[in-house]
């Protein structure tokens, strides 16, 4: 998320105005097309910033090369970080993983030994190669996107972390359920983010319709896991900015 410096922006000439918005869109463009992870620029709505950057790539030498790339463009100079997130793409495999665990114990398979761990790793191996669209997906063309953070509770009273798989699985699943329901108007895509920033999931939301949003997230705050177990975090709402149409967003105009 950056904030655009524009009474500094204001003062250069346009000429020179000109030749720094050709060199940032003519990147722009490359990393929207780029094959292994794509970049997207949206306009920010509210005080929490004017831009917002959101990159796909498949490591994180990767995000810092692309972080780079656009730290060496002259925009940057007119550019001011407001805050940032990162994390990595994560699938919901409760079920599939509570299907494993039952078949290795019937195998009479010790927990957490070494031939455990392996065969746990062949099994979600496949998993991956089979989920691999969805592990590494495009970065989806909808007009709207929201993204916010989010954690589960742990605390004394209530604590996501003690409550045995199974009944995570089964919330889990309850929870989807509402998802689901928006399937054609939202696009929902979740990231992992413990160890990495400060909370333990992203949530990207990409829709045509932004009214959406709030129907979807109000309608799940009424599933047991959100009522109960969630906190969230800062909301950021974004408008779709094409690269080519850098110079009319930085002239005050948003692109249709």
């Amino acid at each position: 998320m950056m904030r655009f410096r524009r009474a500094a922006w204001r003062a250069l000439p346009d000429a020179e105005k000109s030749a720094i918005t050709a060199e940032a869109a003519s990147t722009l463009a490359a990393m929207e097309q780029n094959s292994s992870g794509q970049s997207a620029l949206f306009s920010l709505l509210g005080h929490k910033g004017d831009l917002m950057l959101i990159h796909f790539r498949e490591s994180f030498a990767d995000l810092n090369q692309a972080e780079l790339q656009l730290a060496n463009l002259r925009l940057s100079d007119y550019l001011e970080p407001t805050t940032s997130y990162l994390s990595i793409i994560e699938l919901g495999l409760y079920d599939s993983t509570l299907k494993i665990y039952k078949e290795l114990t019937d195998q009479g398979i010790e927990p957490h030994s070494d031939q455990w761990k392996a065969e746990i790793e062949c099994k979600l191996n496949r998993h991956r190669e089979a989920m691999r669209p969805r592990l590494f997906p495009q970065i989806p063309s909808n007009r709207y996107v929201c993204f916010y953070p989010m954690d589960r509770r742990r605390g004394e009273d209530k604590n996501w972390y003690m409550l045995p798989i199974e009944e995570r699985a089964r919330q889990m699943s309850d929870h989807g359920l509402v998802g689901r329901r928006y399937a054609g108007e939202v696009k929902q895509i979740i990231t992992g983010s413990i160890g990495f920033d400060d909370w333990e999931w992203g949530v990207d939301l990409f829709a045509d319709e932004p009214l959406v949003f709030k129907k979807l997230i109000y309608e799940m705050r009424f599933d047991h896991v959100s009522a109960v177990y969630a906190l969230f975090g800062q909301f950021y709402v974004g408008v779709r900015c094409p690269a080519a149409e850098l110079g009319k967003l930085l002239a005050g105009e948003l692109p249709k």
